[in-house]
């Protein structure tokens, strides 16, 4: 029997975190699932890591690239590999609730969602929390432009309504690509404002991502979605200027309806 999720894991270099990314997946108490471990060519003990949790459960299949390739094209190949109803996506370093899914699911079945997304507990590489990451609870292709408020390690398709649906293959902001892709084929995404997933922050060179961030989302604009250059401008501010105001002046930003507050005790983890 097919199972009715399919996680996609794409690894690099994931020997430190990788096991408790497996560990909470394992934990959910919703168990009809499976995990697609996609290897983009790791040079540690990445593989061996994956390997000894596919000789023990066999739901964890482990997919080798050839060469290095990217996080797009190992999420892509994952894709490809599934066959479950559901996409679900989880990176290597992060971490679910024990009932992510079963709530996830839960509301996708009962609504009919094609695309859904929760709120996230930002951590830090001790597992504290920093912050936690409200989301909206309905987004659409030209409001998601201005902003992605749609965590990776949060989101689910349902490649049912949806058919499968893949990155573009970019190195930065290819989920970014894939949620808009999907927002082309279906009105409206559904975000659950509970943090349900634990996003690592990486503190390596910060502001260099933040660059490079910034660099792809320009080219997700014109190479990607084919905007002009005055459209480009106009989304390129509009998401300039709501991460600065949600980073620097949430209370601001929640007035102005770009900063969406996660309720207290809103895990509901074990």
């Amino acid at each position: 029997m097919a199972p009715e999720v399919s996680i996609i894991t794409p690894c690099y270099n994931a020997q430190q975190t990788l096991a408790r990314t497996i560990e909470s997946v394992l934990s959910q108490d919703f168990q009809s699932w499976e995990l697609l471990l996609v290897d983009d060519k790791s040079t540690d003990d990445t593989c061996l890591q994956a390997e000894a949790f596919c000789d023990h459960d066999d739901r964890i299949k482990l997919i080798k690239l050839k060469k290095n390739a990217g996080a797009a094209v190992a999420r892509n190949t994952g894709i490809d590999s599934a066959k479950g109803r559901y996409i679900a996506f989880i990176d290597a370093d992060d971490q679910w609730e024990n009932n992510k899914l079963s709530i996830q699911i839960g509301q996708m079945k009962e609504h009919g969602w094609p695309l859904s997304y929760t709120a996230y507990t930002r951590v830090d590489q001790t597992d504290s929390c920093i912050n936690k990451v409200g989301v909206p609870a309905t987004v659409h292709y030209r409001y998601l432009l201005k902003t992605n408020y749609i965590g990776c390690s949060t989101a689910i398709y349902d490649s049912e309504q949806l058919g499968k649906v893949f990155m573009p293959e970019l190195r930065k902001r290819q989920d970014f690509g894939l949620w808009l892709r999907i927002l082309k084929k279906t009105d409206f995404g559904y975000g659950i404002n509970l943090a349900l997933t634990r996003y690592r922050v990486q503190q390596v060179s910060l502001s260099a991502n933040k660059r490079n961030t910034v660099a792809y989302n320009w080219r997700l604009y014109r190479d990607v979605e084919r905007l002009n250059l005055l459209m480009a401008g106009y989304y390129f501010a509009n998401y300039a200027i709501r991460g600065l105001l949600r980073s620097r002046t949430p209370r601001l930003a929640q007035f102005l309806g770009v900063h969406f507050p996660v309720p207290p005790h809103s895990t509901h983890s074990q």
